[in-house]
């Protein structure tokens, strides 16, 4: 599975900009997050859909489908939790 190219990104812009809203975030490429200096969110696409990986607390990435509008607000929920959580 491929990083999100710029024209796939695109296509996230609500969710980019709800990322982009938090300041515990901090966006070193286009669609690639860091927290606390390390990797912390990024975007995949394949055939089968666009793909979000958060990193959750001192764990691994977790994955969530985000392709179309109602997955991309679940997944903005599901991030604003996490990050609300605090450290790491």
């Amino acid at each position: 599975m491929k990083h999100a190219s710029a024209a796939t990104l695109l296509t996230l812009a609500p969710l980019l900009a709800a990322a982009r809203r938090h300041t515990a975030l901090v966006e070193r490429r286009p669609g690639i997050f860091y927290r606390r200096g390390r990797a912390c969110l990024h975007f995949h696409e394949d055939p089968g859909g666009l793909y979000a990986d958060l990193r959750v607390g001192a764990g691994d990435f977790e994955r969530r489908r985000v392709s179309t509008a109602d997955e991309q607000a679940a997944f903005v929920t599901w991030l604003d939790n996490c990050l609300s959580a605090g450290p790491p």
